[in-house]
């Protein structure tokens, strides 16, 4: 059987950006606390969490370029709302956020976790931002910190030995 290597998350000692959309602020202030209730129950410490605000989903890409850009930061959390409307609007921005933040975290080798929900409706999102759903942003923050614990284990990790 092949080595599995499987990351141990952990919040100590790391610089972590969380960028949130204010567009259904109601949804995306609740992903936020989600998020940094997670971050530093893993050991974040508040003074090395940043957050910041920008209007919507679309203008999260180009926060997190110039946030990983800095070169302040170990990984970022993008969190958003994007609610179904009745044009075909939804599906431009939930594209275009998704593959920005792609992009940026590829060309970057950063962590850049997607917490941009992507709901048909209201009572979906509220689910998904702490209630039956549980709280997406805690996910994205724990995906974050997985992800910089993977690159750690890979580098740590040599084949045979």
């Amino acid at each position: 059987m092949p080595e599995l290597i499987r990351a141990q998350p952990t919040g100590t000692g790391r610089k972590v950006a969380i960028a949130v959309s204010r567009f259904n602020a109601k949804v995306t202030d609740l992903l936020l606390a989600g998020a940094c209730k997670t971050l530093q129950e893993q050991g974040c410490s508040p003074e090395m969490l940043v957050t910041v605000s920008v209007p919507g989903a679309l203008e999260l890409p180009m926060a997190c370029k110039w946030l990983a850009e800095s070169g302040n930061f170990d990984a970022i959390v993008a969190l958003g709302a994007v609610i179904r409307g009745e044009t075909s609007h939804y599906d431009q921005v939930c594209n275009e956020a998704a593959r920005g933040l792609m992009e940026i975290s590829l060309t970057n080798s950063m962590p850049i976790s997607f917490g941009i929900l992507t709901c048909e409706n209201g009572d979906q999102a509220f689910a998904r931002a702490g209630g039956a759903k549980g709280n997406k942003g805690s996910d994205a923050a724990m995906a974050a910190l997985e992800m910089l614990s993977l690159r750690e284990a890979l580098a740590n990790s040599a084949p045979g030995s």
